[in-house]
């Protein structure tokens, strides 16, 4: 009977309730049900526990990091270095909006943080000079899903927190696919706009001065991807320690050197990432008392058998399980379905010969990418709000977007390399 708690809980998420109320009523009500009172004690104080992680500490630190870096000024540092660099091309501020994404993704790890911080800056600029406002919130969204797959990764530290891989290993995985993404969505993004005549004109292209300028204003905001993942490889700290680090770093450099951000704005900054920590945080915990009714139901058995039982293909399961990470990715947060579903899969995979680190991409790529994927992305409804556009028109515009990424999603599945190189070459394989 206690199977049942996988399909209550497809309903409570159908019918609106929150996720983390989800996560555990529909666990909690089957375990009532059949009488399993000291199962669900341990339901509840998992969700504590699961909570209560040093690497998991990471996840506040970072976003804590993105906000203090956001509100001193070097949101728009990156913008105006990608303006100098890709600007002149063909829907040059389009192009500008995905290169800043990339460039974001090393400091904040969240697609909510990249989607709110420069949607509320490109959305509009972009509607200025012409696009439609379905197409930038379209763009915002769309390139938002790079910040959890460059490092540092939000969704990497959980995924290496429950599957014990390590950390440094996953954000080198990430790198190559991330970039893949951005240059995908920067070549459709060009192929649209020499099919259409919507898309404004050509600008000039940026003097080397200029080009200077905006490379030194963004010199300390570029610095901070290369102190946390060159601290993480070097040994000199732990993830955990890094994102601690980067908070310092974002501290000093918001505060003192740029002095755009004051000790007044302090308070809001630590209240906007606590908020925001706490969501994230809650959500994990909950999953990981989910996770606790998932093994005591013998679900994941069950399901590793009817999975072998399709085909023994590896190729052919990883087409099936993309179909499925894409589908749950729709629906549940990125987060909570690593941690349910991260255990499950994971062993089947590494058993049939996939290397884990390989598989982590694999699944953390689906996954980010469901964010912006209609009808529940959490990405599109953040880009609504900002916009001020309708969901719905937003993800009809995000379709071109999507297809490039569910190609490239292709492309780290059977090709490896993709992932491995990187984390290869550095001695973490």
């Amino acid at each position: 009977m206690l199977v049942w708690f996988l399909p209550l809980f497809l309903l409570l998420l159908m019918i609106g309730l929150p996720v983390f109320f989800a996560l555990l009523a529909a666990p909690g009500v089957m375990l009532w049900l059949t009488g399993d009172a000291k199962d669900l004690v341990l339901l509840y104080r998992n969700t504590y526990n699961g909570m209560d992680s040093f690497p998991l500490m990471a996840i506040p630190f970072f976003m804590l990091a993105g906000e203090m870096m956001n509100r001193g000024g070097i949101t728009m540092r990156l913008v105006e270095f990608s303006q100098a660099c890709v600007g002149h091309f063909r829907a040059g501020l389009a192009q500008v909006n995905i290169l800043s994404s990339m460039l974001f993704a090393g400091l904040s790890g969240s697609a909510v943080a990249d989607t709110s911080a420069l949607g509320s800056m490109l959305i509009p600029a972009m509607e200025r000079e012409g696009y439609t406002r379905k197409f930038a919130a379209a763009v915002t969204a769309a390139s938002s899903v790079i910040g959890p797959i460059i490092p540092p990764s939000g969704i990497m530290i959980i995924y290496a927190y429950v599957m014990e891989e390590s950390v440094a290993a996953l954000f080198l995985a990430g790198i190559v696919p991330g970039v893949l993404v951005g240059i995908g969505l920067m070549t459709v993004t060009n192929v649209m706009a020499r099919r259409s005549d919507t898309f404004p004109a050509l600008k000039r292209r940026a003097t080397w001065p200029e080009k200077g300028r905006a490379s030194l204003k963004a010199f300390f905001p570029l610095l901070t991807p290369i102190i946390i993942l060159g601290g993480i490889l070097g040994g000199a700290f732990t993830p955990t320690e890094a994102s601690a680090v980067a908070v310092a770093y974002a501290t000093v450099v918001s505060l003192f050197v740029l002095r755009e951000m004051t000790w007044r704005d302090v308070p809001d900054v630590l209240l906007r990432a606590a908020l925001t920590s706490s969501v994230v945080l809650l959500l994990v915990g909950a999953a990981m008392a989910f996770k606790t009714v998932v093994s005591l139901s013998h679900a994941p058995e069950a399901l590793a058998a009817m999975i072998l039982s399709l085909s023994d293909n590896p190729l052919v399961l990883l087409l099936l399980i993309n179909l499925l990470l894409f589908i749950v990715g729709m629906f549940l947060d990125a987060g909570p379905a690593i941690i349910i579903l991260g255990p499950i899969l994971g062993p089947i995979f590494t058993d049939l010969g996939v290397d884990p680190v390989h598989f982590a991409i694999i699944m953390s790529v689906n996954l980010t990418v469901g964010l912006a994927t209609p009808p529940m992305g959490l990405v599109l409804f953040v880009a609504s709000s900002v916009s001020g556009e309708r969901v719905e028109s937003i993800a009809r515009a995000i379709l071109p977007f999507l297809a490039v990424e569910v190609l490239v999603i292709g492309l780290i599945t059977y090709v490896p390399a993709i992932s491995l190189a990187v984390p290869r070459f550095f001695g973490f394989l």
